[in-house]
């Protein structure tokens, strides 16, 4: 049974509670002073206390989707996946492969024409050869005879790190939330290729072209579009892709919107930073290029490059989040920088957390509708 599975959740609560029940049951047969009950208290206690923070644990990875697999939290995914060359003409796949399908959570789901639908597909980058898993919804209006020569915006949708691209869905709603704002005629229909940044996991690879390592950067800015763009009737002008994140993909969608604007037209970061971390989850993402690190801090980026012309939205709060000051400097920042344009959306009070960003994910959709082309 895998790690975000009910199954899992369910059998440790109720062993948690057996466990507690035991423990008031035995205790009195316990309370002699020889080794052998003080032993038995400290066992039933330790694994009581053991399968509540277990239980505790798989409910928030289940709520906030931190990790996808027993693999991926002991740190045991490796490499970037196995690489299918599909240049020598005897291959029948190419760089996207849809694997599944499912309804999205709406009103009339079950039917593509009503409620759209989630296809779970594998990319594989030409030029990276970078493997990674993503879920693209495609709404409504794609499987709808009137829209069958029409073609879609499309946006990059990142989770934080770790992340998995489940909690987009789960979590933060991001289908269920742009088919309600595309049916209210608040926002267009866009297609949403929902993934996490971690492309070479276990490592936080923080969108940079990693000196003789995973090149994520190009990965996103190239090899992603051009793939789900071979696929999907997404719009073929520059103004058809935005990007948005939270966190760790907050700070991977402005950075990859201001050193790549000839790809994205728009991009969001709710509640994100500004230059790359270095920590033991990243390790030495710049191996001592001093110029790779000046671009990766954003704020250094606008200082000393050409403002790019692309739109770019931050989140913060007033209280509860550590990056509000950083933000308005950010924002007085970009305002002199034409001709980028700045947005923002800034809460009263909210933390680092998915409920604060379900608060502004419908805002931060229909700014970037009506940022993107469908041409």
């Amino acid at each position: 049974m895998g790690l975000t599975s009910d199954k899992v959740l369910a059998l440790a609560l109720l062993f948690a509670v057996l466990l507690f029940v035991g423990t008031v049951w035995f205790w009195p047969r316990l309370a002699r002073r020889n080794w052998r009950a003080v032993s038995g208290r400290i066992g039933l206690l330790l694994a009581t206390q053991v399968l509540i923070f277990a239980s505790v644990g798989l409910g928030a990875n289940q709520a906030f989707g931190f990790y996808a697999s027993w693999a991926d939290l002991f740190g045991q995914e490796s490499g970037q996946g196995v690489v299918v060359d599909h240049d020598t003409g005897g291959g029948s796949g190419g760089p996207l492969q849809v694997v599944d399908t499912r309804q999205v959570n709406v009103t009339g789901g079950a039917r593509p024409r009503v409620g759209g639908q989630i296809q779970k597909v594998d990319i594989v980058g030409r030029r990276t050869r970078i493997a990674t898993p993503a879920l693209v919804y495609l709404p409504p209006e794609y499987f709808q005879p009137r829209y069958r020569t029409r073609t879609f915006p499309a946006v990059t949708v990142l989770t934080g790190y770790p992340g998995t691209a489940e909690a987009l869905i789960k979590g933060l709603h991001y289908p269920q939330t742009a088919h309600r704002l595309a049916k209210n005629a608040a926002a267009q229909p866009m297609i949403l290729v929902m993934m996490r940044p971690t492309v070479a996991p276990p490592r936080d690879t923080e969108c940079v072209d990693v000196p003789r390592g995973p090149q994520t950067e190009t990965f996103f800015a190239k090899d992603l579009p051009d793939a789900v763009s071979a696929h999907y009737r997404v719009g073929k002008e520059p103004g058809s892709w935005g990007i948005v994140g939270d966190s760790t993909g907050g700070y991977c969608a402005l950075k990859l919107a201001i050193h790549h604007p000839e790809t994205y037209a728009a991009g969001a970061g709710l509640s994100p930073y500004y230059r790359a971390p270095i920590d033991p989850t990243t390790g030495d993402l710049f191996q001592g290029d001093k110029e790779l690190q000046n671009s990766a801090d954003l704020m250094w980026y606008l200082r000393h490059r050409p403002a790019p012309d692309t739109s770019l939205l931050v989140s913060t709060s007033k209280q509860g989040e550590s990056n509000y000051k950083e933000t308005l400097r950010f924002i007085d920042l970009v305002k002199a920088k034409k001709p980028t344009r700045i947005s923002s959306i800034i809460l009263d009070s909210g933390g680092h957390n998915f409920n604060t960003w379900r608060r502004e994910i419908p805002a931060t959709l229909q700014w970037m509708s009506g940022r993107l082309s469908d041409r």
